[in-house]
């Protein structure tokens, strides 16, 4: 066997063991964290729905950006969109908080969401063009749905 082709063989066997050594110290990082990240998320929403009761959508979105600004935004848009879902479904109406929001047109949606970044000085923020304004399609859309 020439000396090449060994050395391609050690090379991809030492590549095959740093992917599943990896793998494996992902897999155990997720399994010593999920209760946390659980209980984390349960205390999101609580906080959101607590939030919400003493409030109106737009006051929901307003207070989703300022905890997403003054956190580490990359981590926290998930925590974020929870936060925000949750104070939506128990705030009061925002007359016309719905109604520029695209339901059901995906390539308005993204759009809307960019805009939406643009409008709260995010716009080159990744998480916030991915992950942050999830929440509103979905409450207005259920609202459109219900005949609200």
């Amino acid at each position: 066997m020439p000396g090449w082709a060994k050395g391609l063989i050690v090379t991809l066997c030492v590549v095959f063991a740093l992917v599943i050594g990896a793998l494996v110290v992902g897999i155990v990082y997720v399994a010593s964290n999920k209760d946390a990240w659980k209980a984390r998320g349960r205390e999101v929403v609580a906080d959101g729905k607590n939030f919400g009761v003493n409030s109106d959508n737009q006051g929901c979105l307003d207070e989703s950006i300022a905890r997403y600004k003054s956190t580490e935004r990359h981590l926290n848009a998930i925590s974020t969109n929870l936060f925000m879902q949750s104070c939506l479904e128990s705030s009061r109406p925002t007359p016309g908080f719905c109604d520029k929001v695209p339901v059901g047109d995906m390539m308005k949606l993204v759009e809307w969401r960019q805009t939406q970044c643009r409008h709260y000085d995010l716009g080159d923020d990744l998480s916030c063009n991915h992950y942050l304004f999830m929440a509103v399609p979905m409450f207005c859309g259920e609202q459109k749905r219900k005949g609200n």
